[in-house]
């Protein structure tokens, strides 16, 4: 018989002692998505703290007052007055005679909608005063006046 077994114990002889010469630090053809979920997570939480910062447009130099901050589920619908008396629905210029008209339009719960009032601090009190008018005359009542809170000194 001339075949003759491997001489086992060494390295060099069968399959389970070979190593791959060509493959020891090649390309691993796997993605590691744990880097792209990290940067995912801190790109969603930048932007779940700048988006409240970005939602109105319309500068508008608040007053400060002593209330503390107002916790709100859902987005409110904002008027804003600037210091030369022009009125914004959000972000868009509004005639202060439409305003009624339009909040029926877009109000989504009816006339349980909140609606915050933006005025500037310099704003002439009988612009702000004529637009709560409207809109409580309108029939909404849950409306409400936004400020800065006061830096303590």
């Amino acid at each position: 018989m001339g075949m003759g077994a491997p001489s086992g114990g060494g390295s060099g002889g069968g399959r389970g002692g070979r190593r791959r010469g060509g493959h020891r630090g090649g390309a691993i053809s796997e993605i590691n998505v744990t880097p792209l979920v990290d940067v995912m997570l801190v790109l969603l939480i930048i932007f779940m703290v700048a988006a409240p910062m970005m939602t109105v447009g319309v500068p508008v130099d608040l007053p400060e007052t002593q209330a503390k901050a107002l916790n709100s589920e859902t987005q409110p619908i904002t008027i804003s007055v600037k210091n030369d008396g022009q009125v914004f629905l959000q972000e868009t210029p509004i005639p202060v005679g439409e305003i009624a008209a339009k909040l029926e339009a877009i109000a989504t719960t009816g006339y349980n909608e909140r609606i915050f009032v933006r005025g500037d601090a310099t704003a002439p009190y009988g612009v702000i005063a004529d637009v709560m008018a409207r809109i409580q005359g309108a029939g909404y009542k849950n409306i409400g006046l936004v400020t800065q809170q006061k830096k303590d000194q």
